[in-house]
Formats: C-alpha cells, sequence, structure tokens
C-alpha cells in the first residue's frame, strides 16, 4: 500500500443519493413468483424490479385503495 494518496482529482460519487438499504420484508409467495417470472421476461433481478415498482409507487403519489371483505 503506498504511503499516501492523492485525491485532489477525485469527483464526489453520483450514486451516493440513491444508496440502498437492506430490509426484511415478507411477501405472499405468488407474488413474489410474479415478479420472479417478470424479472425472467425484463431480464434484471426480482429484487430490482420489485424495487423500481415501489419507487414507481412512490415518485407517483399511488394510494392504495383497500376494500376489506
Amino acid at each position: 500500500m503506498r504511503d499516501h494518496y492523492d485525491f485532489t482529482e477525485s469527483k464526489p460519487n453520483p450514486y451516493a443519493a440513491k444508496l440502498k438499504k437492506q430490509v426484511t420484508i415478507r411477501l405472499d409467495e405468488d407474488t413474489v413468483e410474479y415478479f420472479k417470472q417478470m424479472s425472467e421476461r425484463k431480464g434484471i433481478p426480482y429484487q430490482s424490479l420489485i424495487n423500481l415498482y415501489l419507487r414507481d409507487c412512490a415518485t407517483q403519489h399511488r394510494d392504495l385503495k383497500l376494500q376489506w371483505q
């Protein structure tokens, strides 16, 4: 290793604002299977697909309409 590193020309990380936080979430098996199948068709990991879907809901301020039976 070097004794000294020069960071004078370094740039801020452009992805720092989009850091991800690991969480535990319980999903129905059929919901996970739905996103896994869709992810195979789209060619991206299913967890990334779920994240994209949830981010879209958040940016569009979608509100869930529940009707309990």
